[in-house]
């Protein structure tokens, strides 16, 4: 018993020191672009759900934070502020599976096919989800979930949503060297770890657990792997699904994303379980207290039909070029740590990270860490309320 949860934990040990460099960098662009563009702007640039706006809210989405919990959080401040319902969900998805991080993690750990299925994939998402929803969004719907929006129910990472230390004065890099932004990158930076830590520990846990003792024909049955024209219909329909009980946020779910692949489960099976990190139960639960009941189930099954949507589309274009991996043998489970890239890539990340921790301390960030987790509402609900930092 003690030697299998030895190697679970050697497991996620080394899948976390694999994919540390790439979440160093992913959170370091991420602040920094955050450090030089408000949310205030952000709401603003998605007045409507017109192809310019939908294309805005992608890009902001791409270059923003790939935690789930704190997208959700934003795309309810955005939608407070004025900005378009439909928009701010497409910055949502945008936020959670065009970041650079999930791209670089994926390729590392799955291989660069699966980084551009995850991509491209991600881009047919949101027009599904666009389509689905000027379809079946009625006006009255929208104007009750504004209604439930405005009043400033707590889900988590709210605090992180209502905080906004962007500099706003001079050019994008000018605002990104002054000190005020240096500053504010290293803030945004240790506040987006503190958010995510727990959540990548548990993915690292799960899938280092999965890896470990669940025998790989449990996952080829489940995907019906015996049978590759089944598995390719099964696949994109049971991912969401295996995504919404396991509920690890974004970034977190990539290493079991590598074990049902390493089990024979489709390609666009897989994709769909990486989509599935913005329908997870707790999730789920958060959209009902911002939005209300109806509108959480609404979202619920668009948000689904639009991740098994892509993932069919991508099984299809991904297979007929020929781009679909036929090895399922992923070795990063079984790898030992050495002296290689990965090595001093890490090493550089952590030197970058010990800098701006400095700077963080340096500067108050603890106290604002702090300040953030207890206020968790946004900046225009009071906030008086709470919520777990991690998410």
């Amino acid at each position: 018993m003690l030697e299998s949860i030895l190697e679970a934990l050697r497991m996620a040990g080394i899948m976390g020191w694999d994919i540390l460099w790439a979440l160093i960098l992913g959170f370091l662009i991420s602040g920094a672009i955050q450090a030089v563009v408000s949310h205030k702007e952000m709401g603003k640039l998605l007045p409507d759900d017109r192809p310019r706006s939908i294309l805005k809210a992608t890009l902001l989405g791409a270059a923003s934070s790939s935690c789930s919990y704190a997208a959700v959080a934003i795309a309810r401040s955005m939608f407070r502020k004025g900005g378009n319902f439909t928009a701010a969900m497409t910055f949502e998805f945008a936020s959670t599976n065009l970041v650079l991080e999930l791209g670089l993690i994926l390729a590392i750990l799955l291989g660069w096919r699966f980084a551009a299925a995850t991509w491209a994939g991600g881009i047919v998402m949101i027009v599904i989800m666009v389509m689905l929803m000027r379809l079946l969004l009625r006006r009255k719907a929208v104007d009750a979930a504004r209604r439930q929006a405005d009043k400033g129910v707590a889900g988590r990472m709210e605090g992180h949503a209502g905080m906004d230390m962007a500099v706003t004065e001079g050019t994008l890099r000018q605002r990104l060297f002054s000190a005020k932004g240096i500053t504010a990158t290293a803030h945004y930076f240790w506040m987006d770890w503190a958010s995510l830590w727990f959540d990548i520990a548990l993915g690292l846990l799960i899938a280092g657990a999965v890896a470990a003792w669940v025998p790989r024909d449990v996952w080829a049955g489940l995907f019906l792997a015996h049978d590759p024209a089944l598995a390719k219909v099964i696949g994109p329909l049971l991912g969401p699904v295996i995504a919404m009980l396991t509920f690890v946020c974004s970034v977190g779910n990539v290493p079991l994303a590598a074990v049902l692949w390493n089990g024979g489960a489709s390609f666009g099976g897989v994709v769909a379980f990486i989509f599935g990190d913005l329908i997870v139960l707790p999730i789920l639960d958060i959209y009902r207290r911002y939005y209300g009941l109806k509108m959480a189930a609404l979202l619920g099954l668009i948000f689904y039909a639009a991740m098994a949507g892509a993932a069919y589309v991508i099984e299809l274009v991904f297979g007929a070029a020929g781009l679909i991996p036929t090895d399922r043998n992923v070795q990063i489970m079984t790898e030992t740590i050495s002296w290689n890239y990965t090595t001093w890539l890490n090493i550089a990340g952590l030197l970058v990270s010990a800098l701006l921790f400095w700077r963080f301390l340096r500067t108050g960030g603890p106290e604002m860490l702090r300040m953030m987790n207890r206020k968790g509402g946004s900046e225009d609900d009071g906030g008086h309320h709470h919520h777990h930092h991690h998410g």
